[in-house]
């Protein structure tokens, strides 16, 4: 892989990647480090005692890093007694003082102990790296969560869209981060080098990345894009080694097959929405003339929702069949749509994780197609079926607004008159008629 120049708008910036090697002969335990941090106030001696405090973090073990976590629950956590006196005086008073003492009061000291622990270089990925930790160990103490309401509160601040940055990924790309590409694919898996040659060299395969200033070599979440002649209705012929590139003169329809988060740490902090609709106007730039701007989506719950139905009197024969592999292409498409428009959870919204994500962006639901991914992981979770969600920039917004709002999914007609199509009758029905 080449090694040439990547990044050059991110790898320039005030923030310098490169990680002292101070010596830790700090006597003091990391309890007390924490709590000299927050006293802190001049900067130059809270960086050395951030710097102390990561250093040693890094090296904690599970039990370790569960005690940490739970001293930041406790220790660092709000005066309730203290807001609740505040608070009172404020409604009394209603003056600006007695205000700004209510809102000092109910900021934690986790929040002022993790501005801090963020001063020295190459702090942030820490920080990242360490929610990953504490949204493992809350299994473990379901306490933890106030804490990570406030490491949540920082990471939704620290990647503000506003800070985020949009690159094109290309075999030109840094080896280690082309091998990152590879780790992080969470949806159509990268079986090895000329695999991911096939995702990135040809002239109709675009990759698009989000990176932060403070984690310039570490991807956020990044999008596979096809570019096509057509709206694809299988992602086997999509990454067929055998298949015939076209130029983008030729494309009329931009598909974005695979989108994968890279960070557990920013876990529910949500860069699809802003990635497809900032991918979307700048292949506008790059390729004017493309009309249709659609996904080619796994529906991960599929087989989960089906065996549920397995008992059910009028469908069950149908689901049956699928789990077993029997069922006929037009049943599949039908149940599917159903699926896709009908299984709701109980707050109303979706069963599908990924329909929940694309109708919230202000997709609609576009087509479904049967066979469309004969991988192991599409057989496992859809029996091979696949969905295009296509994303119309002029309505957007509405559909947005209309789902957010009002719960209301947005279909194309073909895929609402499949869900009104007739299933195969079960077999007792069709001896019955003969």
């Amino acid at each position: 892989m080449q090694r040439n120049k990547f990044l050059p708008e991110i790898l320039v910036t005030l923030f310098d990647r490169h990680r002292g090697t101070r010596t830790d002969d700090d006597p003091r335990d990391i309890y007390e480090l924490c709590n000299a941090l927050i006293a802190q106030e001049g900067q130059v001696s809270g960086i050395k005692i951030a710097e102390v405090i990561l250093a040693r973090y890094r090296a904690f073990n599970e039990d370790a890093k569960l005690k940490f976590f739970q001293f930041m629950n406790e220790s660092l956590d709000i005066d309730p007694d203290r807001l609740a006196a505040c608070a009172r005086a404020y409604a009394k008073s209603g003056t600006w003082e007695d205000y700004k003492d209510v809102y000092e009061s109910s900021v934690t000291k986790r929040l002022q102990f993790l501005r801090r622990l963020n001063q020295p270089s190459g702090a942030t990925a820490d920080l990242v790296s360490m929610r990953v930790d504490l949204l493992r160990l809350t299994k473990v103490d379901p306490d933890l969560r106030r804490a990570d309401l406030d490491f949540s509160r920082l990471l939704r601040s620290w990647f503000n869209h506003g800070f985020l940055v949009l690159k094109q990924i290309d075999w030109s790309a840094p080896a280690s981060l082309l091998d990152k590409i590879v780790a992080y694919e969470a949806v159509h898996e990268i079986n090895d080098l000329d695999d991911l040659r096939r995702r990135l060299t040809p002239p109709d395969r675009r990759c698009f990345a989000f990176f932060h200033p403070a984690m310039p070599d570490e991807p956020l979440i990044f999008v596979e894009v096809a570019l096509s002649d057509q709206i694809p209705g299988s992602i086997d012929d999509l990454l067929s080694e055998r298949r015939d590139p076209i130029t983008p003169e030729q494309a009329t329809a931009a598909v974005f097959y695979s989108i994968s988060n890279c960070q557990k740490g920013l876990a529910g902090i949500s860069f699809g929405n802003l990635l497809i609709k900032q991918v979307a106007k700048h292949l506008l730039l790059e390729i004017p003339h493309l009309s249709h701007f659609v996904t080619l989506s796994p529906i991960p719950r599929l087989k989960a929702w089906l065996e549920r139905l397995k008992e059910d009197s009028d469908l069950g024969h149908i689901a049956t069949a699928v789990l077993d592999g029997t069922a006929s292409d037009a049943d599949m498409r039908i149940i599917t749509a159903r699926y896709l428009l009908g299984a709701k959870r109980k707050d109303g919204t979706p069963f599908d994780p990924v329909t929940r994500f694309h109708l919230g962006n202000g997709a609609e639901v576009f087509d479904v197609h049967a066979n469309a991914d004969s991988s192991l992981n599409g057989r496992a979770q859809s029996a091979g079926a696949m969905v295009n969600y296509l994303y119309d920039l002029k309505q957007v917004e509405s559909n947005h607004e209309d789902f957010a709002l009002r719960g209301t999914i947005k279909a194309s007609k073909a895929v609402a008159s499949l869900t009104k199509s007739a299933l195969t009758a079960k077999p007792e029905e069709s001896a019955k008629v003969t």
